[in-house]
């Protein structure tokens, strides 16, 4: 027997990173991060494992069909080397094996193309390149994610570098909540048909990957390792050293994140939170999502400091995220709200909001809803000059001599820090943000930004005053978005 098993050829081993992926019991995992860890090898393999069993459904997606061809090549080596009779046919892009089963590949180039699964049932959901997907994709593609017959174990498996359009939920899915390694678990609450509640569980986990994962790739071609090494800082540090961080197409690279700075402010654009004082002189803005100051005085409450920072921009408060109301409930919600602040209490406050909320072609417009009584609600429609209100972005990020940038945000605004640092480059308008993204705080901002324009700041150890001929900045008044 001993003999026999010698004689038995080894189509494919794992590197030992690999194992462990393919050794996990979660529902659902993410591989990878850098580059050259062995990622599309382990998805096409793990795929196989239970291609003995006749009803056994396998689907492996890439966003485009192009795309897939790498791992088509992949699959032409293995599978036929371990299975020499399973067939592939091109036309529908499956292989069809002696047992019956099947492993598909497919492709989702526009989240419309989700619905071409509905109905049908996988065992087994590969992604590869999981960050050039959404979530609602990923998202619906679990539901169809379900047992083809007895006997089969059902799971999701996916790969992937940082960036691309997809980069910020599959960090804040992934890698955020839990180390590498440590499997992410969630309970969920299903009300049953009987009327009583049960909860059920589902967990996940991050297995990191590199090119040090890999030493048969090291050893088949050493000059790899250089041309990772020799790429633009934002690509090294995605694909060589797998920071979710730093990435290829993100829009805002200035953006820091340093809790040890968050006391002192400086060289950071997230503080700790600190009493903002009512002062006259102190302009706000007052948006839905969150509140600002703006321009002014800045004063520390800590030790009495005033922080001078003409046109500076600081966040400190940003409403929970919540179902979606009707205009007018949603009317009511912001009037409420800004009657209990003490802030904004008693002030008359110029409202600024995307410019689609007045669009009359389906009837009465948004803006007309809320400002009929007893909200009293006005607006008026902000600037959506796009390209401008990217650059008052960058301008407030860059950091002046002394370490201060001209925008900086609470860390209790939580959903501000996990979403403008993710934000990536349309690829069809390469200038822009891809507004497939969760884009919605961006856009807010953007209208107050823009509302008080700054010119580009200069570097230096006492930046000048901003080029401000209509005196902008020193207009006390008041912002809702």
């Amino acid at each position: 027997m001993s003999i026999v098993q010698a004689r038995v050829p080894v189509v494919w081993r794992p590197q030992p990173r690999q194992a462990e992926f393919m050794s996990r019991p979660e529902p659902e995992a993410l591989y990878g991060g850098a580059a050259g860890g062995g990622k599309s090898d382990a998805l096409v393999i793990e795929a196989l494992r239970q291609v003995h069993i006749p009803h056994y459904r396998a689907l492996i997606l890439r966003k485009t069909y192009p795309q897939l061809s790498d791992l088509v090549d992949k699959s032409q080596v293995y599978y036929h080397r371990a299975f020499p009779q399973a067939q592939y046919n091109a036309t529908a892009h499956v292989w069809n094996f002696p047992s019956g089963a099947k492993i598909y590949f497919g492709s989702m180039q526009y989240t419309k193309d989700r619905t071409n699964y509905q109905g049908k049932a996988f065992d087994f959901i590969g992604f590869d390149e999981l960050t050039h997907f959404e979530w609602e994709e990923y998202s619906y593609m679990m539901s169809r994610n379900r047992p083809t017959g007895p006997g089969t174990r059902v799971y999701m498996r996916a790969t992937t570098n940082p960036g691309g359009i997809g980069h910020g939920w599959v960090k804040a899915r992934f890698i955020t909540p839990a180390p590498p390694g440590t499997p992410i678990t969630e309970e969920y609450t299903v009300k049953l048909p009987d009327g009583t509640e049960q909860k059920l569980q589902r967990a996940r986990v991050f297995i990191p990957s590199s090119i040090f994962d890999n030493p048969a790739l090291l050893a088949n071609d050493p000059g790899y390792l250089a041309s990772l090494a020799s790429m633009p800082e934002a690509e090294k540090q995605a694909l060589l050293y797998g920071s979710w961080d730093s990435f290829s197409g993100q829009v805002f690279t200035e953006w820091r994140n340093d809790p040890a700075r968050y006391e002192d402010q400086r060289w950071t654009h997230v503080i700790a939170p600190f009493t903002i004082e009512a002062l006259a002189d102190l302009p706000r803005v007052r948006l839905w999502l969150f509140q600002a100051v703006l321009g002014g005085v800045v004063r520390s409450g800590r030790g009495g400091a005033a922080v001078p920072h003409q046109g500076a921009v600081r966040l400190h408060r940003q409403a929970e995220r919540g179902p979606a109301h009707r205009p007018v409930e949603q009317a009511r919600r912001i009037r409420e709200a800004e009657q209990n602040d003490p802030l904004l209490r008693g002030r008359v406050i110029h409202g600024i909001a995307d410019p689609a909320i007045f669009d009359e072609s389906r009837g009465e417009s948004i803006a007309a809803m809320m400002e009929r009584s007893p909200n009293f609600l006005r607006w008026s429609p902000g600037d959506n000059t796009r390209l401008a209100g990217k650059m008052q972005f960058h301008y407030r990020l860059n950091f002046d001599a002394d370490g201060r940038p001209m925008f900086q945000v609470f860390n209790t605004c939580k959903h501000f820090i996990r979403t403008i640092p993710n934000l990536v480059y349309d690829e069809s308008n390469v200038e822009d943000i891809d507004t497939r993204q969760e884009d919605h705080i961006y856009d807010e901002c953007r209208y107050v930004l823009m509302e008080n324009p700054i010119s580009p700041p200069v570097r230096c150890a006492a930046p000048p005053m901003p080029d401000d001929p209509l005196n902008l900045h020193k207009r006390a008044r008041f912002y809702r978005i």
